[in-house]
């Protein structure tokens, strides 16, 4: 029986590697996409021979385009794209540099745009599979983020429109707007700000990467046959309330 192929931006660490991890014991051949070599080619040997791991910037058109073309040639198939990718740069709106803005909107937003078109040709094609992408909390508003804060509202809206475009072709399309999540990232914040986000989560904790691994499993699964277009917060019900 031929495996299912899922393919996983920003696998290297954090979020995108929990991910990747789940797709192999849930026996998918997993294509692990980042810019990061080391990192990447190191995890594809950790998990094996369904493993595979491709270097693209997410921003080319070109280098996207190839991936999809070399995915296909070998395995003949996509079942799922988790579009996790991205970047954060963090400034109040007056002190932004432009180049700050253009970034991140390129690699969350552009970059996950370009993934879902190849990936909706191909699934239109097969008349089947599965988009999720990672968008996060930060969409309803979080001060120094109107870069990533806006670039994460467009990844919903595009989920909401493909959700719209692809259902009649059986692919199904959602987002997951993960909250406070223990990420390299995250851990490279000083102690007392850590502590102050935690105290600001109604569950008082910080998420984990699996916790964003299991809700893509879910989304995934041969089961979920009517879910699509939607939002999951994946946040300790932080987006309950407002601020950080």
């Amino acid at each position: 029986m031929t495996k299912k192929v899922a393919i996983v931006t920003g696998a290297a660490k954090g979020i995108g590697k929990a991910i990747a991890q789940r797709f192999i014991s849930e026996n998918y051949t997993t294509i692990l996409v980042d810019v990061d070599d080391i990192s990447g080619k190191q995890l594809a040997e950790e998990l094996g021979t369904d493993a595979h791991y491709f270097n693209c910037d997410i921003r080319i058109e070109k280098s996207v385009e190839e991936l999809f073309n070399s995915i296909i040639e070998k395995f003949n198939r996509i079942d799922a794209v988790v579009n996790n990718a991205g970047i954060i740069k963090d400034n109040v709106i007056w002190r932004m540099p432009t180049e700050d803005f253009e970034t991140v909107i390129d690699i969350n937003l552009k970059g996950t745009w370009l993934m879902c078109k190849y990936a909706a040709q191909q699934m239109k094609t097969q008349q089947s599979g599965r988009i999720v992408n990672i968008a996060s909390r930060a969409w309803l508003g979080n001060p120094g983020q109107s870069n990533y804060s806006a670039s994460k509202a467009g990844v919903i809206g595009l989920t909401r429109v493909l959700a719209l475009e692809l259902g009649k072709h059986g692919v199904l399309v959602n987002a997951i707007a993960p909250g406070l999540i223990d990420t390299p990232l995250t851990q490279k914040l000083p102690l007392d700000v850590q502590e102050k986000l935690i105290q600001a989560q109604p569950t008082r904790s910080m998420g984990k990467p699996e916790d964003i691994a299991n809700t893509v499993a879910f989304l995934c699964n041969k089961n979920t046959q009517f879910i699509t277009g939607q939002t999951i917060y994946v946040d300790g019900g932080k987006s309950i309330g407002a601020g950080i």
